[in-house]
């Protein structure tokens, strides 16, 4: 089959969806014929299976991936990667059911599903047009070998290529595992690269699992020379010292969520709605969504008044459905975990603006939580700086530039700071004192194309992922 799914209709009443590994050039189970399940996030159905690989199928993919690096990997020639790459874009193009294929898997709102593809297809083509420059085709540093790709559910596509179209476009080989929740679209869009006449066997490799063997093995495999990941702090700690023994290249994004900051000069009606929009990406469980906004005292009430009107006026439901504005928790687990923490900071916070509540009705069975907002004061207390991965926004004030400022710098690792206000001179000054990761301009893009991007300036940060990282990729790391 020239993919990995072998029902390409994602109604699982008419055909239940099937994701295999690949690995060498074919798509087989995994060892054991071990399977895990594909739930559908908004109805607790399941949808699928995938192959639930092991730490020897994981040993198999990279093996294949190193024999195809040895073997000249995807090509010596710049031009010809980037005809790979080229088709590869347009087969993802032309396959209409993937952002369907996404929302259904992953539960995100189908309009953020599209935006997901297509932000993933222009990496792709960006990537294919580095190559053909000048300075590509005069000769760059050789291919820095095995890449392992650990891929999170949150932003799959996006994310999964983010890392693949650089390490493709360097001449690199590898190795994809998906998280379980996001197994049967990562299968899909790999499906579409195997499928790419002229892509040698091994060139990329894809294991799934139900449990941690596979990424264990990545991790610490002495033939994976680079490892990207992207999760949470503590994760990120545990893998790096797995991998210290060998020596493998490490692009971490250990960031967390993110933060607002709205000056008096502004239309509050207008960022109230967006900022809404922005917080229940995904339901609010990315490290892009502003998870704090800090509002200019004098437009504080204003603003409180505003937000609070906009989560209200969300439609919570299918992602699929019309007029939908966030859609379910990605899993039962995250809504109990999620839940547990929103009451635990509705205990510690100054007041309860919005209080998230599970669906009933027609939505009972799916993993549904409605937004939750409130008030905090201090905004360097644990409760302002805690993480919740859910639909949880809280709300603060400050008087002064430098207080606003203090305050986003509190959110240490902070994926992206949003600068809301007329000011250009404000905004120059706020870039400069800001530590987060990015800064963005009256606008709060969960992808964040065109941020200002300062990834390699982060502790959260090992290399620089996104469409300007072909350099992490190449055997002579970036200076």
């Amino acid at each position: 089959m020239d993919t990995a799914m072998e029902a390409r209709a994602i109604k699982p009443e008419v055909h239940r969806l099937r994701a295999q590994n690949l690995v060498g050039g074919q798509w087989q189970p995994a060892g054991g014929a071990r399977e895990g399940d594909s739930i559908n996030p908004a109805n607790g159905r399941e949808i699928g299976g995938f192959a639930a690989g092991a730490a020897a199928d994981a040993r198999q993919a990279t093996d294949a991936a190193r024999l195809a690096f040895e073997r000249g990997g995807l090509s010596h020639d710049p031009a010809r990667r980037a005809e790979l790459l080229l088709r590869w874009a347009e087969r993802l193009e032309k396959r209409g059911d993937l952002a369907h294929l996404l929302t259904l898997e992953n539960g995100k709102v189908l309009a953020q599903s599209r935006h997901e593809i297509a932000t993933a297809i222009a990496c792709v083509r960006h990537h294919a047009g580095q190559l053909l420059q000048p300075a590509a085709a005069s000769g760059a540093a050789p291919a820095a070998g095995v890449v392992a790709i650990l891929v999170p559910w949150h932003a799959p596509v996006a994310l999964l290529v983010a890392s693949l179209a650089p390490a493709l476009a360097a001449g690199c080989c590898a190795v994809v595992k998906p998280a379980r929740q996001s197994a049967q679209v990562t299968a899909a869009v790999i499906g579409e690269l195997a499928a790419v006449e002229g892509l040698p066997a091994g060139v990329v490799n894809l294991v799934s699992e139900t449990g941690q063997e596979v990424a264990r093995e990545l991790v610490a495999s002495r033939g994976v020379d680079v490892l990207c990941f992207t999760g949470s702090q503590e994760t990120g700690r545990k893998m790096a010292q797995a991998a210290a023994p060998s020596a493998k290249r490490l692009l971490f994004d250990l960031t967390r969520k993110s933060c607002s900051l709205v000056f008096a000069d502004i239309d509050m009606q207008a960022v109230a709605g967006q900022l809404a929009a922005a917080a229940l990406v995904a339901a609010g469980q990315h490290n892009g969504a502003p998870r704090r906004i800090l509002v200019h005292a004098s437009r504080f009430g204003e603003a409180r008044a505003a937000l609070k009107r906009a989560l209200e006026q969300v439609v919570v439901g299918a992602g699929d459905r019309a007029g939908c504005g966030m859609g379910p928790l990605i899993d039962a687990s995250a809504l109990v975990a999620v839940g547990v923490r929103t009451e635990q900071a509705l205990a510690r916070c100054d007041e309860v603006l919005l209080h998230g509540r599970r669906a009933g009705g027609d939505l009972a069975d799916g993993y549904f939580l409605s937004p939750t907002l409130v008030a905090e004061s201090d905004c360097t207390g644990a409760s302002a700086l805690e993480d919740i991965y859910g639909p949880f926004v809280s709300i603060g004030r400050f008087e002064e530039d430098g207080e606003a400022v203090a305050c986003a710098n509190a959110m240490r690792m902070a994926r992206s700071v949003s600068v809301w206000t007329g000011d250009p001179a404000r905004v120059q000054r706020l870039a400069r004192a800001l530590r987060n990761d990015s800064v963005l301009v009256n606008r709060h893009d969960w992808l964040a194309p065109g941020s200002a991007e300062r990834g390699g300036d982060s502790m959260a940060h090992r290399g620089r992922q996104g469409c300007g990282s072909l350099a992490d990729f190449l055997a002579t790391p970036r200076q």
